[in-house]
């Protein structure tokens, strides 16, 4: 099991440490429900070191991350990011990711964890005509998720950036907490605003405790990866290997948006035959009308008892105080307002297809 570069910061904190792809991670330091309403409420920052990190560079940088991805990478200019996902051969998805232009011909691509030799495996089996410089930096870098409504506000006196005029999926390479060439991308998983700080394993200890010094008169707090679920959860936001994984394809996913047949990418014939027809299930929201609550993995089923689908991710939202969920379904029961079941031990639980975010400010 690795750690972070944090790992003895969160046990000294008394965090609950579990496996998680890999590293020794922590779970939660309060309970989940106090560290959600932080997030939502004040600020909190989240240890997400265990994220993969790849640097792609040369005169054919672009020209790999445009194959491989499915979103328009030439859209990028200096200090601007993109969501995007690697589509496989066979219709479904390698993984989702965000793709940051640092400087011209150098792209640095932010994947998740538990695909980090995967999505290089994956990316390196289109470089051997193109031969761009491909670096794993994943190992020597560390991540903190600065999130909520007043981390603005709490970490101005860190840098001499103006962050408020950072704006959504920009971001600036400058001085943190005391730290040059720090990357500060106003990014995040929870909906709630805030910055993604990317640094050195060596100076991220440094730029902690600064960020606690300057938070400590807003309510700061750190915050694990439970809360982290139910933020994004909350947002509709997919996570990968349970809303998207190798058999889901983006039209299923409702990540359309993020697939554009401007250019030549892995499998985009085959994607836009399906963007024509239309795909043969589609993932969901659903908040349930009686009290419950859905699991990942749980049945989803008609009027009638019969199987139509199955729940991506659920829970109970920390902000509603109902139960909240994800999950494919034929497309005949996507309309706004339908009416599905979800299977909760022997109950068929009644449940409503809304629109996302189910979090609204």
């Amino acid at each position: 099991m690795k750690n972070t570069a944090l790992t003895t910061t969160h046990e000294s904190l008394g965090a609950k440490m579990v496996p998680f792809a890999g590293y020794n991670m922590p779970v939660s330091y309060e309970g989940v429900n106090a560290e959600h309403e932080t997030v939502r409420n004040a600020v909190g920052v989240f240890d997400v070191s265990h994220m993969g990190e790849f640097l792609i560079s040369g005169p054919n940088a672009l020209a790999l991350i445009q194959k491989v991805s499915s979103n328009d990478a030439s859209k990028l200019t200096i200090g601007r990011a993109q969501y995007s996902c690697l589509p496989n051969e066979t219709g479904g998805i390698v993984d989702d990711l965000i793709i940051y232009k640092i400087k011209d011909e150098q792209y640095l691509l932010v994947v998740n964890a538990s695909n980090i030799e995967k999505d290089w495996n994956h990316i390196s089996s289109y470089n051997s005509d193109l031969k761009a410089d491909m670096r794993d930096i994943s190992e020597g870098y560390s991540l903190l998720a600065i999130q909520g409504p007043k981390a603005v506000e709490a970490m101005q006196s860190l840098t001499s950036v103006n962050l408020a005029d950072i704006k959504f999926y920009h971001f600036e390479v400058s001085d943190f907490a005391g730290i040059e060439n720090v990357i500060i991308s106003a990014t995040g998983y929870t909906g709630s605003g805030g910055f993604e700080i990317y640094c050195k394993n060596e100076e991220v200890k440094q730029i902690w405790d600064k960020v606690f010094e300057a938070g400590a008169d807003f309510g700061i707090k750190p915050i694990g990866l439970a809360a982290r679920d139910t933020l994004r959860l909350e947002m509709g936001y997919c996570l990968y290997g349970n809303d998207i994984d190798d058999n889901t394809s983006p039209f299923e996913a409702g990540l359309g948006w993020v697939t554009k047949f401007t250019k030549d990418f892995v499998n985009s014939e085959a994607l836009a035959k399906e963007k024509q027809h239309g795909p043969e299930r589609k993932l969901v929201a659903f908040i349930l009308d009686e009290r419950g609550i859905p699991r990942h993995g749980y049945d989803i089923v008609d009027t009638s008892g019969k199987t139509i689908g199955v729940v991506t991710s659920g829970t109970m939202s920390p902000s509603m105080g109902t139960g909240i969920g994800l999950g494919y379904v034929p497309p005949i029961f996507t309309e706004i307002g339908s009416k599905i079941n979800i299977q909760i031990r022997k109950k068929a639980v009644p449940a409503t297809i809304v629109k996302l975010p189910f979090y609204k400010k």
